[in-house]
């Protein structure tokens, strides 16, 4: 039989080293747990609903047109002034470039720029939509003397001056191309004439290509192609 010290010392020793192990056991399966779940991802934000452009109103533009405009321009755009251009029926687009120009300062001219920055851009198109759908009125050549050279110059330019035919671009009988080159047909003769002094002059210097072929052209040419134009149909 073992003696009452060797079971004592026994006892103790086994009680010492039972905790470590224990501990050393946990260790492991400690180290084994699945890593935690990470956090779900925060949901990505919505796509901003796509801006629709403003309709345009043409009733809201006969309405701003007979408060601003109608002064100078006549009822329906078409003005019986001769210096004042008529503008039913011309391309929208024209008419809406010309005004944010007017408005920004490119195109010179006191009187339209004051009334050009009342207007917002909507205004413009609503303006634009609601000449451009008004019937123009025929006008008439007056200068039977030059009527021929003015047919000339419009229809095959001014070869030897390398002026181009003025129908290339505005149409054989002067309805224009939307979005490119405004309609001509019937324009009052004296302001297609000032405009084209203006732009030989460098008094109007928002179309390159007009200050190049006016630059070539003398009063008597311009007069007469302005006439002409004027009874265009």
């Amino acid at each position: 039989m073992k003696s009452p010290v060797s079971l004592l010392l026994a006892f103790v020793l086994s009680a010492s080293v039972l905790p470590s192990l224990a501990q050393h056991a946990a260790a492991p399966a400690a180290s084994e747990q699945p890593p935690a779940a990470a956090a779900p991802a925060a949901p990505a934000p919505a796509a901003a609903a796509p801006q629709t452009a403003a309709k345009v109103d043409p009733n809201a533009g006969s309405a701003k047109f007979e408060a601003v405009c109608v002064a100078c321009h006549g009822a329906g755009g078409n003005s019986g002034t001769p210096a004042n251009p008529k503008l039913a029926q011309q391309h929208p687009d024209y008419i809406v470039k010309q005004l944010q120009e007017f408005k920004s300062g490119k195109r010179q001219n006191p009187i339209m720029q004051g009334f050009a920055a009342q207007l917002t851009d909507a205004d413009m198109k609503n303006i634009a939509a609601y000449v451009g759908s008004q019937k123009g009125k025929p006008g008439f050549a007056k200068d039977k003397d030059l009527v021929a050279t003015g047919e000339k110059i419009y229809r095959g330019g001014i070869a030897n001056r390398a002026v181009a035919a003025c129908a290339g671009c505005h149409s054989p009988n002067g309805a224009g191309i939307p979005a490119q080159y405004p309609r001509l047909s019937g324009q009052h003769a004296d302001y297609v004439a000032a405009q084209l002094v203006a732009f030989r002059e460098g008094g109007r210097k928002n179309s390159p290509q007009m200050t190049a072929i006016a630059s070539k052209m003398n009063d008597r040419e311009i007069k007469a192609v302005a006439d002409y134009i004027a009874g265009l149909r």
